[in-house]
């Protein structure tokens, strides 16, 4: 055991005590889910927030996730490097995106030492690989045996699209356009840097084309939690940008998103979806992470306030901008990290109908801790319908101690299977409603009921 991991155990056991103390006084909350949550009062947290997060140990050897009845689940691919988002090429080739947080500079506090190194011993920070690599199921068994570097020495790149002969990387740095021949395996000739972001803070750069392939949209997180370093240092950030890819300018299309990251089109309204990380230190439900509808123009308070109009008093406020704030759609739980978003049609999965997925990575901020599983929004006539299902969990030790994974991108496969990216596990998940391939089980459901 290194120093660091050390360290990061006395973190832990500070943070524990603040933790305990924390939970005396507010005691159980009700998840914050749904169209018309409840959301607690926010209690400012101080100089000690809560902090809990579990020791990354991956799975064992036939060890998979617990799956949602009549759903099986397998191992599309294991031993890749921290993969975090997914893309399927039209030929049925998927790729995958292998990045990570990195510590930009030596720590210069012993808060930065602390942050760093309990990130590293939950999985969420070390070296990043820097590539997308091609995954091909040839045969058809529903793991893929074909494994190639398609792009490499990128710049911890996460959203990928392509459209015609181009192939776009969302990387850290900016989106790149780089030529594509159809059915290629891998890509060798130089990209062109067509948009810069800022780097650091909230790091994944995710984007989704729009439907008639003329523009690309991109998540962008903010810097820091709540605008601490001023808002000068988060312009352009918090917001979903829109790349007009004919003429190559960029405006921002929607603002006040903390970290918008995974996005879909709702396709009988054609409207822009996203899932958002909200803001930390107020308490175990408060403010809720969600789902939303995207209007052009659309303001969603941060940092001044959440829910809608709820204001946060921890920053220097502007009336005006809480008066524009739009109220989410549906509430996802509080900090339950929910990143990935794709649409699934009805009867993708048994049982299953129309609604969006959503890849929830896990609190590390919380007194008891949140996501750690993929979920389930049914809609109805555009709009999410009822209470959400879970998919895939079990990602979490029973003690809360450790985690096996942490789901993070989903995808539907070439195959109408859903494909989850868990980086912590170093796999993808493959959930069917077929039969189970010799050596495919499930792991006994150790969460309890499937309804969230």
């Amino acid at each position: 055991m290194n120093l660091s991991h050390v360290f990061s155990r006395v973190v832990a056991v500070a943070g524990a005590t603040a933790l305990a103390s924390r939970w005396l006084r507010d005691g159980t909350q009700e998840p914050a889910w749904g169209n018309a949550p409840t959301v607690p009062t926010g209690r400012p947290q101080g100089r000690i927030p809560t902090v809990k997060i579990p020791t990354a140990k991956g799975w064992n050897d036939g060890q998979t996730p617990s799956v949602a009845s009549g759903l099986n689940v397998n191992a599309f691919v294991t031993g890749l490097t921290h993969p975090r988002w997914i893309a399927v090429l039209p030929g049925g080739d998927v790729l995958v995106a292998e990045a990570s947080s990195v510590a930009k500079e030596t720590a210069r506090s012993l808060l930065d030492y602390a942050w760093i190194s309990t990130m590293e011993r939950a999985g969420a920070m070390g070296v990043s690989a820097n590539r997308i690599t091609l995954l091909r199921d040839a045969d058809g068994d529903g793991a893929a045996e074909i494994r190639e570097t398609f792009l490499e020495n990128l710049n911890q790149p996460f959203g990928m699209a392509l459209l015609h002969d181009t192939f776009y990387v969302g990387n850290t740095d900016g989106v790149v356009a780089f030529p594509y021949e159809a059915g290629a395996r891998s890509i060798t000739a130089p990209g062109r840097k067509l948009v810069a972001f800022k780097t650091d803070g909230h790091w994944t750069r995710s984007l989704l084309p729009s439907p008639d392939g003329r523009k690309l949209y991109v998540g962008v997180g903010s810097l820091t939690n709540i605008g601490r370093k001023g808002m000068q240092a988060e312009a352009a950030r918090a917001a979903i940008h829109e790349l007009d890819l004919a003429s190559g300018t960029s405006r921002i299309f929607a603002s006040g998103l903390r970290n918008p990251v995974g996005m879909a089109w709702e396709p009988g309204t054609g409207a822009l979806w996203t899932v958002v990380n909200e803001r930390d230190g107020l308490g175990d439900e408060t403010p809720p992470d969600y789902l939303t509808s995207v209007r052009d123009g659309g303001f969603y308070g941060w940092p001044y306030s959440y829910w809608g109009q709820i204001v946060d008093d921890r920053v220097p406020q502007d009336p005006a901008m809480v008066t524009r704030a739009i109220t989410p759609d549906y509430a996802l739980g509080g900090h339950t990290a929910s990143l990935g978003l794709c649409w699934l049609p009805a009867g993708t999965l048994p049982g299953f109908p129309a609604g969006m997925v959503i890849g929830q990575h896990g609190s590390w901020n919380r007194s008891k801790l949140s996501g750690y599983k993929v979920v389930f929004v049914p809609f109805a006539n555009g709009r999410p319908a009822g209470p959400a299902r879970d998919i895939l969990w079990g990602f979490l030790a029973p003690d809360e101690r450790t985690s096996y994974g942490r789901p993070v991108g989903v995808a539907i496969g070439p195959d109408n299977s859903l494909l989850v990216a868990d980086d912590v596990g170093h796999v993808i998940w493959r959930v069917t409603g077929e039969a189970k391939h010799p050596g495919h089980g499930t792991r006994p459901n150790e969460n309890g009921a499937s309804e969230s």
